[in-house]
């Protein structure tokens, strides 16, 4: 079987395996760009306790938060880790909305091509590959698949790629393997999150469990 054909088979398996995972979990499309900064490096329990910490205290905005001391953002985010330099990259997010899109979000989507806009996001200090992805899928809802480190366990543990593969080498087989599609990127990379984190574990993995097994 080929790459492209395995791809296409595991996603298939995970869609009636998981059904519909409503990923990603937020109010607003600019709270999803707030958690796929403050998820780095961090489990998402982690990342709800800080965003609520945001909602407590009406911060939650691109306004709010560029115009909100730097020290108090920092401990309002202090639950996602690693919280001053993640307040420096919420700060910068913000800074670039602010200088190039009057603070609005759609604006920014609907600027540019997705290549562009990628490319701008990659320029924000503290915004990098899967972060400028994330936001691109789940906040623009542009056709953008997300690899994270279970994408390329899970992929290098069923022959596809091996788990050091370049992130755009990977991202590029993705989408040149599955039609071009926001649900289908949305759904496809959160079923790997849960499949790598109940199933494919690192160390110990549940390989008799998992649904992916008779691949």
């Amino acid at each position: 079987m080929k790459s492209h054909e395995k791809i296409e088979k595991i996603m298939q398996t995970l869609f009636e395996y998981y059904g519909s995972l409503n990923w990603w979990p937020a109010d607003t499309p600019f709270e999803v760009c707030v958690g796929a900064i403050l998820t780095q490096n961090t489990a998402w329990s982690n990342v709800e306790k800080a965003i609520e910490n945001l909602k407590k205290e009406n911060l939650l905005s691109c306004e709010a938060i560029y115009m909100t001391d730097i020290n108090v953002l920092a401990e309002l985010i202090k639950p996602s880790g690693y919280f001053n330099q993640k307040a420096k990259k919420l700060k910068a997010f913000c800074g670039f909305l602010k200088e190039g899109f009057n603070w609005n979000l759609d604006t920014f989507f609907n600027s540019a091509s997705i290549e562009k806009l990628r490319k701008q996001l990659l320029s924000i200090w503290g915004v990098g590959k899967e972060t400028a992805d994330s936001i691109l899928l789940y906040a623009g809802e542009k056709p953008v698949f997300v690899v994270d480190a279970y994408t390329k366990r899970i992929f290098s543990r069923h022959g596809i790629c091996k788990e050091n593969i370049d992130y755009d080498k990977l991202k590029l087989l993705v989408e040149n393997s599955i039609q071009r599609n926001v649900e289908f990127y949305n759904e496809f990379h959160a079923s790997l999150v849960y499949v790598g984190k109940d199933f494919c574990k690192k160390k110990n993995p549940l390989c008799e469990k998992c649904p992916l097994k008779d691949l």
